[in-house]
């Protein structure tokens, strides 16, 4: 019956494995320059011992993390929470400032409503001036009457007018 040999090849593979960190880079420590060194030989004689970050057998240097700032006023943990009262008085407040609002965008809206709509009117006032056909107009009176040509240029100059504020 022969024998498997998986398992003592993977103890092998483990072992090799593990043995190969030992080889990597041991040393680490900061030049004269300011650059960062990784060897397996110890750093040059002349680098201060608080240079050096990292030596076989001692962990790598961590730098200290900085002092927490006092805060200037009392952290908000510490604040007592809101009173029902004081939940609702904010409550509405929104509610107020939400219905304002509302209540200018409604507004807004409507005026860019009746602008679209003057600027049609203008749109269709020029392109009838403007076609040549006669302009029938019926006065206070009754009585119908033909547009004279400087009431025309009136009509075509004041829907130019209308119709530069659109653009």
């Amino acid at each position: 019956m022969p024998r498997s040999t998986t398992p003592l090849r993977l103890l092998i593979a483990s072992v090799l494995l593990l043995g190969s960190g030992l080889a990597q880079a041991q040393y680490s420590w900061i030049g004269e320059n300011g650059v960062r060194h990784f060897s397996d030989r110890p750093p040059p004689p002349s680098t201060p011992a608080h240079k050096i970050l990292k030596t076989p057998g001692r962990m790598a240097a961590i730098p200290p993390a900085p002092a927490p700032e006092a805060p200037a006023t009392a952290p908000a943990a510490l604040k007592a929470a809101p009173t029902l009262a004081e939940r609702e008085a904010d409550y509405q407040e929104r509610m107020k400032k939400r219905a304002e609002q509302d209540k200018k965008d409604a507004q807004q809206a409507e005026r860019q409503r009746d602008i679209a709509q003057r600027c049609a009117l203008a749109r269709s006032a020029k392109a009838q001036v403007e076609s040549g056909v006669r302009i029938r107009d019926v006065d206070a009176t009754g009585q119908s009457r033909i547009a004279t040509d400087e009431e025309r240029a009136a009509q075509l100059a004041q829907a130019n007018k209308i119709l530069a504020e659109c653009r």
